[in-house]
């Protein structure tokens, strides 16, 4: 059976999915700026170990609806989203994976709805505990104001700047140099990013223009609005404050990886193991940056494929 691309109704959202096999469900779903597309070397992988695969374009992204209102995008919205979408596919629970962002829709679902998320894989991003204040109050008390979350707060200006060239702006976020995580003041995130004539091993010109051509059709509005519900998150989370998720649960990550490397994440990756007691792997794949599941297909697929067989 090859995978198919098909339209559901979800939560309110026309959502547009990728489907491949038969049996248990588990859902994939991508981070910023990304696709279900970016999950094309796990889909067949994983449907012939013998499982329904499912990775749905997320709100805001590809052929899925876009809401407009900022406040459209706030975790309970994105897990809700997933929640509605294995209802929509007929099935009581899936296995959840997620990268990136969606490696924090992936935590938050089996935390919100472990009776329809029995068992949860992230990559990329370790489950971080909800810190003392708003993530953004904390940036200001530590006197930083040029982080990327920060510059991602005014409506328009990152849009405009991605939507200036998406060509540049995607090759530099996926594989160019001097991007700016911590910006220089009065400049934009990719402007300044040097991007190198080839691309690498692991994306095909093909591949990088398929990204491309979805992003210049619809624009990046509705993925950053997922940045702008930071601290909104951080209010509407207070009743999971030090939650536990006891369902089996799995971590693959690459060494290279800046979310894992920097002072951040990587004090989650040390403290996440008390918020897991059913933590069944720790995978940090060498060699591999942060688009792993693209750059590490391989060592991805075995290492998801060997934590959801053991379920």
């Amino acid at each position: 059976m090859t995978a198919q691309t098909r339209m559901v109704k979800a939560n309110g959202l026309d959502m547009q999915i990728i489907e491949e096999g038969k049996g248990p469900l588990v859902l994939l779903c991508h981070g910023w700026p990304e696709l279900s597309y970016s999950w094309r070397h796990q889909i067949p992988a994983i449907a012939a170990a013998g499982y329904r695969v499912v990775a749905p374009d997320m709100r805001g992204y590809g052929g899925t609806t876009a809401p407009e209102e900022i406040s459209a995008y706030t975790i309970f919205d994105l897990v809700g989203d997933m929640v509605a979408l294995v209802q929509a596919l007929g099935e009581k629970q899936a296995t959840m994976v997620g990268h990136d962002w969606g490696a924090q829709v992936a935590w938050s679902a089996a935390m919100f709805r472990p009776d329809v998320f029995p068992a949860v894989a992230a990559l990329s991003v370790p489950l971080r505990n909800r810190g003392p204040a708003a993530p953004l109050d904390i940036l200001k008390q530590q006197g930083i104001s040029t982080f990327y979350w920060q510059y991602f707060q005014k409506p328009g200006v990152v849009e405009e700047e991605m939507a200036r060239d998406w060509n540049h702006t995607l090759r530099a976020i996926y594989y160019g140099t001097g991007l700016g995580l911590l910006l220089k003041p009065g400049r934009g995130m990719v402007e300044d990013a040097k991007v190198p004539e080839q691309t690498p091993g692991w994306i095909s010109e093909a591949e990088i223009q398929h990204y491309i051509e979805t992003f210049t059709r619809t624009g990046i509005a509705g993925g950053i609005n997922w940045y702008r519900n930071i601290d909104r998150n951080w209010e509407l989370g207070a009743p999971w404050q030090d939650a536990k998720i006891y369902q089996p649960s799995c971590f693959i990550a690459g060494a290279k990886d800046p979310v894992i490397t920097g002072l951040i994440g990587a004090k989650s990756l040390e403290t996440m193991d008390q918020f897991l007691p059913g933590l069944r792997s720790k995978v940090i794949i060498e060699g591999a940056g942060h688009w792993i599941q693209q750059e590490k297909p391989a060592e991805v697929n075995k290492a998801l494929i060997d934590f959801i067989k053991g379920l």
